[in-house]
């Protein structure tokens, strides 16, 4: 796939800045930061793409299905970023959020040549991980055009998983290639061509609403607690139990002690405490209820 560079934003240079290396650190900044304001913008201008793809993702969520994202350099980095961090803050299995980067890990950070650029790699690597019809594929690519993301988008709507893009330039080739396509026109960088500046910023704001949302919507939150987190470490301890008074309105004490029965269930514990059960019952009502606390009927 042969790039006109020069058609894309995110590739050309930004007039504010064409005198870069001789701003002092104060303009420098300054001007920086205001760049940095105007992805905000760019992105709430693609909140009903956003929000059809969280539907998306949620409905598949529900019907066993994982997502995957999918991406080149910091595209990808930023993915596999996002996928990891689901496991500590929602509880989710390793294997419900997947990030692939074109080149494997080795590429999150050391760049592999010509990765992203076959987009038979991207087949070969969902093919791996088993990709199913109800898979979720997201493709992120700030250019838009990344022949690995289009490779695998075409896979994945060829195997029936649902599809959706993430660009940084508008009438992008990806948008083309998913059912849902999401354009954050970001402009031109501050360094010209350094897509990991606003164009990263964009990516990681939409990726932040694509896995917090469609987990909100699989009841993995309650009001606005983290009730799946997983206690792995001191800190989480202590907010795992934090987020037990909080959510019951009861002392360290009685959250400290659901905690523990619970087996360090933070969900299960909450449950306790509302409903006055032990674990099993507990468990049972949690379940009755489709995972979310809010729908346990307490008696």
């Amino acid at each position: 796939m042969i790039m006109d560079l020069a058609s894309l934003t995110t590739e050309t240079r930004n007039e504010r800045t064409s005198h870069l290396d001789e701003m002092s650190i104060h303009e420098f900044a300054e001007t920086m930061n205001s760049e940095d304001q105007t992805v905000a913008v760019s992105v709430h201008n693609a909140l009903p793409a956003i929000e059809q793809s969280v539907a998306t993702i949620a409905a598949r969520f529900k019907r066993g299905g994982r997502l995957f994202y999918i991406g080149a350099g910091t595209s990808g980095r930023l993915g596999v970023l996002d996928a990891a961090e689901c496991v500590p803050t929602f509880g989710t299995d390793p294997e419900m959020v997947q990030g692939l980067i074109a080149g494997g890990m080795s590429a999150m950070t050391v760049a592999v040549e010509g990765a992203e650029d076959d987009p038979e790699l991207a087949v070969k690597d969902l093919r791996s991980h088993q990709l199913g019809t109800d898979d979720t594929v997201v493709g992120i690519a700030a250019s838009g055009r990344t022949p690995y993301v289009v490779g695998g988008l075409d896979y994945a709507h060829e195997i029936g998983a649902a599809t959706i893009s993430l660009a940084c330039n508008t009438n992008a080739v990806i948008s083309r290639h998913a059912q849902t396509a999401i354009e954050v026109p970001v402009g031109p960088e501050v360094l010209t061509g350094s897509t990991r500046l606003k164009a990263g910023t964009a990516q990681k704001l939409v990726l932040n609403m694509l896995s917090t949302g469609s987990m909100v919507q699989i009841g993995k939150v309650y009001g606005n607690l983290m009730v799946d987190v997983r206690p792995t470490n001191e800190k989480l301890v202590e907010r795992s139990q934090r987020i037990i008074m909080q959510a019951t309105d009861t002392s360290s004490e009685t959250a400290a002690k659901a905690f523990r029965e619970s087996g360090e269930n933070v969900k299960l514990a909450i449950v306790m405490v509302l409903t006055g059960l032990g674990p099993d019952e507990a468990a049972q009502k949690l379940s009755d209820a489709d995972g979310f606390i809010g729908r346990v009927k307490v008696d």
